[in-house]
């Protein structure tokens, strides 16, 4: 499936801020535009911020994670780590200069956000160890 790595089989997962900002509106967008084209297949976030056992499980079965947040308060990549799931890769909208509340959620930005997306994915099956969020 063109959803799944070549070299494990485990499906690629997308979480995406989807806040209230302009800058997740970007990153919604830019989640659902590679979910349609099959780079990968967005996840549910809020199941895991409420630690739903099955959605999960999946998540730390999957190959490959792509994390997208639209402003540095990172809520999704926070959200992962909270959850004890510390293996992905993490996009930060600020990053490409992306500003909350000065970058509308136009087909450019959206565009934007979802190339460097397609880079990130693009670097192979492993996905980065991060150490986890807990002190």
């Amino acid at each position: 499936m063109a959803n799944e790595c070549a070299c494990m089989g485990a499906p690629t997962l997308i979480f995406s801020c989807s806040g209230a900002a302009d800058v997740g509106e970007v990153a919604d967008r830019a989640a659902r535009m590679l979910t349609k084209e099959g780079l990968g297949r967005m996840y549910c976030l809020a199941g895991i911020g409420g630690r739903v056992s099955g959605i999960v499980k999946t998540t730390e079965a999957a190959d490959r994670i792509l994390v997208i947040d639209g402003c540095p308060l990172d809520c999704a990549k926070n959200s992962l780590d909270q959850a004890g799931i510390g293996r992905y890769n993490h996009l930060q909208l600020a990053d490409l200069g992306l500003a909350k509340g000065q970058s509308p959620a136009n087909d450019e930005n959206v565009s934007r956000a979802a190339a460097q997306a397609r880079e990130m994915l693009g670097a192979g099956c492993l996905t980065m160890a991060l150490p986890s969020a807990k002190a």
